[in-house]
């Protein structure tokens, strides 16, 4: 998977692949394991946390898919925000208040914990199966208000979302090696399109 967002809340979104304007065509989170193994290669989960919520879900699986529905569903709206955003438009009332009642929830199970720029909120000892959504949740939370979210763009070529880096913000695609190296292609074959049409017309 190609973590491109620049933030783990994009990442999360853009677990979720296809083209710019066009459906999805593939999903990395088919079930709740998916969402803990994403947890782990994120590095927002530890492999002891997780085996632990693996146990718990097994024993109740009903309830493991609810969290995992209150996942992806967390996932579409956090994807209107943001892609809202890179219109350079204003999200709706009704998905940021989606993404506040989330963000309250979260901070209910967490801790403040000791990070390398001071303190921050901590689901490390979290049960509730819900626990692989708010590290997510407060990443999305911290974006919308440090930002700065006039950095946030779609790639040209694909429905990623990515955090706009670059000195002067002209970064079009999620990644130069995927979708910028497919768009170059894709020029190059039409201008040799053209030149051979134009050659073919001007022979006697």
């Amino acid at each position: 998977m190609h973590l491109v967002g620049g933030d783990l809340a994009l990442d999360f979104v853009n677990t979720q692949t296809g083209p710019a304007d066009g459906p999805v065509d593939g999903d990395a989170l088919d079930g709740y394991d998916d969402l803990l193994s994403w947890s782990r290669q994120m590095g927002t989960m530890g492999e002891r946390q997780a085996e632990a919520l693996a146990l718990i879900a097994q024993a109740r699986p009903a309830t493991a898919s609810a969290a995992f529905r209150k996942a992806v569903g967390a996932r579409s709206y956090l994807r209107e925000i943001f892609a809202t955003l890179a219109r350079q438009q204003e999200p709706s009332a009704s998905m940021l208040d989606l993404l506040r009642g989330d963000a309250a929830s979260s901070v209910r199970y967490a801790r403040l914990a000791r990070t390398a720029e001071g303190f921050g909120w901590d689901w490390a000892i979290c049960d509730d199966l819900r626990a692989p959504l708010w590290p997510v949740i407060q990443a999305a939370v911290d974006l919308m208000r440090s930002g700065p979210v006039t950095s946030v763009k779609q790639c040209g070529a694909c429905r990623f979302l990515f955090v706009d880096t670059s000195k002067n913000g002209s970064r079009r695609w999620c990644s130069m090696e995927d979708c910028g190296k497919t768009a170059k292609m894709r020029r190059y074959v039409a201008r040799r399109s053209v030149s051979r049409a134009s050659a073919r017309a001007g022979r006697p």
